[in-house]
């Protein structure tokens, strides 16, 4: 296996603090966090203990805003147009409860949806009579676009896809999708949580009106940090599901006014120190440059599935044309519980794969738990050989 060296490896490692404490295949859930982000974070939770936490974000205000500027760039889209909010699932949850759903209306999915969007689905059909449809993958495993088009009509108000699965290293087609959503005129919502950091993403191409994610996997931010992207064009037909002093202004006794920006999805408190946190975690993602992240993460993951196909016991179940830097797979005799409680006796972080995390999905593949590895830039050749070394010898003691 031989992984192309276009990024720093070296400087990227010494400036991981915990490479030397863990072999860190758990991106998926969260990264390490490179020095200066955790400098910058620890930073501005010091400069609150020694003057005040208002007075230090007022002296801050210019790092604090630095997200915005930050976060647009990646994205490929305007400061106004991004909101900062404490994880991907809330930046999702106050894009999708704000859209104004009605009987009749049709909610079009992925069948790899991560369960915590499927709920909310399930919770606004209930209220407002609105149905919730699965669109069929292709034979590679992902959302299937001729599907999709011969789906859509005019009641279709919503397509709402992840981008990558938790369940592996699938990679749905954003920008195809995102095409067929601009040709019919519905809103598009996209859940970026597991590639943002991981691969670029450029809204115009993708296509799509609201994007969410998070800080802690890909980006190698703090926990307790996500944004949100809303295209500006719509956001004056988006009320969020709930207001507060920050996200509209109280004008007179019995009238507030929304404030016209991304910032209406805000709410004024907020994790100050993990903002300034995520501007600088945006800023060396893009610093390191996304493509050449992508390239060295991909490989990586695919030299992984390679060597896990020669541990007798062991079952990749990745599925997709384009696949990531997530690999699920099962071992014979062992669930994955005890897989990842071996693996961290040898300072190995892997993750578990639930099926009810994408339960059509795994109904559909008769999945059961799965260990998930995932592998990001700063990772090696070499770790993925003793990842693998380690396996294999904990699979034939236990078999």
């Amino acid at each position: 296996m031989s992984i192309p060296m276009i990024l720093d490896v070296e400087r990227a490692r010494r400036e991981t603090p915990g490479c030397e404490e863990v072999l860190h295949f758990n991106n998926a859930g969260s990264s390490l966090m490179p020095e200066p982000v955790l400098r910058a974070t620890v930073g501005h939770l010091e400069l609150e203990a020694r003057m005040g936490g208002y007075e230090a974000a007022a002296r801050e205000e210019e790092a604090l805003e630095r997200v915005y500027g930050a976060t647009a760039r990646m994205l490929g889209c305007g400061p106004d147009e991004i909101a900062v909010i404490e994880n991907a699932t809330r930046a999702w949850d106050m894009a999708f409860y704000s859209i104004p759903f009605g009987p009749g209306d049709r909610i079009l999915t992925a069948q790899a949806e991560y369960a915590s969007n499927f709920i909310a689905f399930l919770q606004v059909a209930k209220r407002t009579g609105a149905s919730v449809e699965v669109v069929p993958s292709d034979e590679s495993g992902r959302l299937s676009v001729e599907a999709l088009r011969g789906m859509i009509d005019e009641r279709v108000k919503l397509v709402a896809m992840t981008h990558v699965p938790t369940n592996g290293g699938l990679v749905n087609p954003a920008a195809e999708v995102g095409k067929v959503a601009r040709e019919t005129g519905c809103l598009y919502l996209l859940d970026a949580c597991q590639s943002a950091g991981q691969m670029p993403l450029d809204v115009r191409e993708i296509g799509c009106d609201m994007l969410s994610a998070t800080g802690r996997k890909f980006l190698r931010g703090p926990r307790g940090t996500g944004f949100l992207y809303v295209r500006r064009e719509i956001l004056e037909h988006l009320e969020p599901p709930f207001l507060d002093l920050h996200a509209a202004e109280w004008v007179a006794r019995d009238r507030y006014e929304v404030r016209p920006d991304a910032r209406r999805f805000e709410n004024w408190e907020t994790n100050f120190a993990g903002k300034v946190g995520l501007g600088v975690a945006v800023d060396y993602a893009l610093e390191i440059g996304l493509a050449a992240i992508r390239d060295r993460v991909y490989a990586l993951a695919e030299g992984l599935r390679e060597r896990l196909d020669d541990v007798p016991g062991v079952a990749v179940k990745d599925l997709g044309v384009e696949r990531c830097g997530i690999v699920t797979f099962v071992a014979d005799g062992m669930g994955a519980g005890e897989n990842i409680g071996a693996l961290a006796e040898h300072a190995i972080n892997v993750s578990v794969s639930p099926p009810n995390s994408t339960r059509l999905d795994a109904e559909a593949r008769e999945l059961g738990e799965m260990v998930r590895a995932s592998v990001h830039y700063y990772n090696t050749e070499d770790e993925v050989e003793r990842f693998c070394a380690t396996l294999t010898d904990i699979v034939a003691r236990r078999g």
